[in-house]
């Protein structure tokens, strides 16, 4: 047990910085920036918190939000800014690196599992390029309550410890109040890790590096790495399927962005689907839509063969190549599992649940019907399902009938489709709704209640049922960019 004394903070985990064991070439070691200014805690996660053994009577000490803005060290703590390369928008960019995010520790909590506690936005750092290495509120809220409305939906995810007010102003378009966000993940280490070494001509390093991540999170595929590659295609495989099912844009999937551990990673212009539209951009960046929603599962299966290329002087080819072969039907085995799940369907009809399916899909692009509410209202599909596919109307009801047919032997499947379609996701407005109370009234009241829906996302919340609804016309067309 670890006490961070000076702070009146309590830890049940043990700094372990693992990473900062490896050779100098995988970081550069450096302590947080500092921005000079008492920082000010705007909301903290409890949830969170309990993942490194904090207890959360700590928030109301004022070390908790010194400590975890980077104004005054974290015990034991090896802070340091990690180097990767990586594949931006599908062109090699080369070097890149943490730019404005910091390794401040690694904590083993007393079940013995590593996380990484990191914080977004302290400062600048020798990979911040031309950046200034802070980060805006918009942002942070943004990724904040998503990385916890993620988690929520059962996917796996960095997490979100808290939100601090650096109380300056931070430069983009127009200035912004600044903040500092700390995270946590089990790993940041990214396909565009291995691509750095790889790329930069050091062998010995890919290995290390692929010996430290089979050691430390994957210890199963310990002395064979064409296992361990076939693991990380299908852990990537099955997180994107679950990202298309819960109607989820990443937005910017770049080869730096991709976990090696297969988590949602770098949340910036992501978007969950109001209307269902296959090529929904989140990202107005992104002008030739590579990573629309649609794009995703492709795009996935493109950085994997670049991370393949990566591993090319750890596994033979053909061993890669058959690995990357078997993402397509991991991927699509558990989209099929997934979808047939939000639609209730237990027994097996082979091709005719198929197209029941697809059918539903077909119907809600034609009538840009909302992805959350039809699902969502499935598990009781009365008049007012229909309604929710406009001039399409007709269409939904012979569609509706044919599932009520479909459905006739299943039983009651209302409570188990409730249990896997949210009524609560993080649409854009809601999340927009956060952001201008803490922004123009230092007001975290919405930001608390929505976080609450949030990591409940299948309950009922009577009060709040506005939050579970597509945007009104004053929040309609939010455009989002990397710098969101």
């Amino acid at each position: 047990m670890s006490e961070l004394a000076e702070a009146g903070l309590k830890l049940t985990s043990r700094a372990d910085n693992v990473f900062a064991r490896l050779p100098a070439d995988f970081y550069t070691a450096m302590s947080p920036e500092g921005l000079g200014i008492r920082p000010r805690l705007i909301h903290a996660n409890p949830k969170a918190a309990v993942l490194i053994g904090l207890d959360p009577a700590s928030f109301g000490d004022p070390g908790f939000a010194a400590i975890f803005s980077g104004h005054q060290p974290y015990p034991d703590g090896s802070p340091l800014a990690m180097v990767y390369s990586g594949h931006q928008f599908g062109a090699w960019a080369g070097q890149l690196g943490d730019g404005r995010a910091l390794l401040l520790a690694q904590a083993r909590n007393a079940e013995g599992a590593l996380w990484d506690v990191q914080l977004k936005g302290s400062g600048k750092t020798p990979y911040s390029r031309f950046g200034d290495g802070r980060a805006v509120m918009r942002s942070t809220v943004r990724e904040y309550l998503c990385s916890e409305a993620i988690a929520a939906l059962g996917i796996p995810t960095s997490r979100a410890l808290a939100i601090i007010a650096t109380n300056e102003q931070v430069h983009r378009e127009t200035p912004e109040p600044g903040a500092v966000l700390t995270r946590l993940a089990r790993s940041h280490i990214r396909f565009g890790h291995f691509e750095h070494f790889h790329h930069g001509g050091r062998p010995d390093l890919v290995r290390l590096l692929a010996d430290h991540v089979i050691g430390e999170y994957m210890p199963d595929f310990a002395d064979d790495h064409a296992a361990w590659f076939g693991e990380v295609v299908k852990r990537t495989a099955h997180l994107v399927a679950q990202w298309q099912a819960a109607g989820f844009a990443h937005g910017v999937m770049n080869t730096d962005n991709m976990s090696i551990l297969g988590l949602t990673l770098d949340y910036g212009p992501f978007g969950f689907l109001d209307a269902y539209e296959p090529g929904f951009i989140c990202n107005h960046s992104d002008e030739t839509g590579r990573y629309a929603f649609d794009m995703q599962p492709a795009i996935a299966h493109w950085n994997l063969r670049a991370l393949a290329l990566a591993l090319t002087s750890l596994i033979p080819t053909e061993k890669l190549v058959a690995a990357l072969d078997s993402y397509e039907s991991l991927y699509r085995a558990r989209y099929r599992d997934l979808m047939r799940a939000k639609l209730g369907l237990a027994m097996d009809q082979g091709r005719d649940d198929d197209m029941l399916i697809a059918g539903l899909l077909t119907l809600m692009a034609g009538a840009r019907a909302d992805y959350t509410l039809t699902f969502r209202g499935l598990s009781d599909p009365g008049a007012a399902w229909t309604l929710l596919f406009g001039s399409c109307e007709t269409e939904a009801a012979d569609w509706l009938a044919r599932y009520r047919s479909r459905m006739a032997g299943e039983g009651d499947r209302g409570d188990a489709m409730n249990g896997v379609n949210p009524r609560y996701v993080l649409r854009n407005w809601v999340a927009e709704t956060a952001i201008r109370a803490v922004e123009d009234h230092g007001d975290s009241g919405p930001l608390d209640r929505i976080l609450r829906l949030l990591q409940t996302p299948y309950d009922a919340h009577p009060g709040d049922t506005a939050f579970a609804q597509p945007p009104a016309p004053e929040f309609s067309g939010l455009c989002v960019s990397c710098s969101s």
